[in-house]
């Protein structure tokens, strides 16, 4: 999660870890960290090098300007990093949660692109429509938003962190990471209408099934019913999906669970 970041200009909003070979991947955070939270599962990967990004707004990337619709910008400044690291040809892409979905966003606009993907529960909780979890799912994830529009921020993050944190209650974390949280939960909402609604269209009838690419579908054992209902949508729709289910971790099991992970991961990335 975050670390304590302060901003220094000469600093960039991108981190790279040489494990032993040129292979590129790009890596894309969950929201309210940074690209930091790969380090635990990159360090243990070989033959690659993996690029991770500091989304807009995260770690010492520039600001969210509020206009620009978050999910759109994060794809258009994603694709522009994959062309820059596809010199040599597809790249292995990498995603946790909301960057999990712009990594599967990014496979669908730019198949050329990609050579694998790697995505962590990402949060296109659309997929997951018409089944009994997203309902009452909907109805709690927008407790947030509007407990922001009652200006009751910390209430929202507490909200949010409770549901996909690492389970300490959100009073308990450190100054620096709750504040954090706190300068950018207006992020969760605005990301609402893709998550929730599909609106970049990325759950479009054929569209998954014509994405040929390897992905390793992973997730927590006990992260919250609506991941469960997403991945089986997903997984049924992706001509070659892999499902890792880790028991024991929750929604941020690349953090917590690195070394099993990155095993499968490895296989993953050997095989593709």
């Amino acid at each position: 999660m975050p670390e304590d970041l302060i901003p220094v200009v000469e600093q960039p909003a991108f981190r790279v870890w040489d494990c032993g070979a040129a292979r590129p991947v790009l890596a894309l955070h969950c929201s309210l960290a940074h690209s930091g939270a790969w380090s635990g599962l990159v360090e243990r990967l070989s033959g690659v090098t993996v690029t991770a990004l500091d989304q807009p707004g995260h770690g010492r990337a520039a600001d969210w300007d509020g206009v620009e619709e978050i999910h759109g910008l994060t794809t258009r400044l994603s694709i522009a990093w994959v062309e820059k690291l596809a010199t040599a040809g597809p790249i292995d892409l990498f995603g946790h949660s909301f960057g999990a979905t712009v990594a599967l966003r990014i496979a669908l606009a730019r198949p050329d692109l990609v050579r694998s993907l790697m995505l962590v529960e990402p949060v296109i909780f659309a997929a997951a429509k018409g089944g009994s979890a997203y309902g009452p799912f909907r109805a709690e994830h927008e407790t947030v938003a509007r407990l922001m529009a009652e200006g009751r921020r910390d209430a929202a993050a507490s909200a949010f962190h409770a549901a996909w944190g690492t389970g300490e209650p959100f009073a308990d974390l450190p100054d620096r990471q709750r504040n954090y949280i706190l300068a950018r939960i207006h992020h969760i909402a605005a990301q609402n209408p893709v998550l929730l609604d599909d609106a970049a269209g990325l759950l479009v009838p054929g569209r998954l099934e014509a994405l040929r690419v390897p992905v390793l579908m992973v997730e927590g054992g006990d992260s919250p019913p609506i991941i469960d209902a997403v991945q089986t949508a997903l997984c049924a729709r992706l001509p070659k999906a892999t499902r890792l289910i880790v028991p024991g971790a929750g929604h941020m099991v690349p953090i917590t669970h690195p070394q099993v992970v990155a095993r499968s991961v490895q296989m993953h990335l050997d095989a593709s």
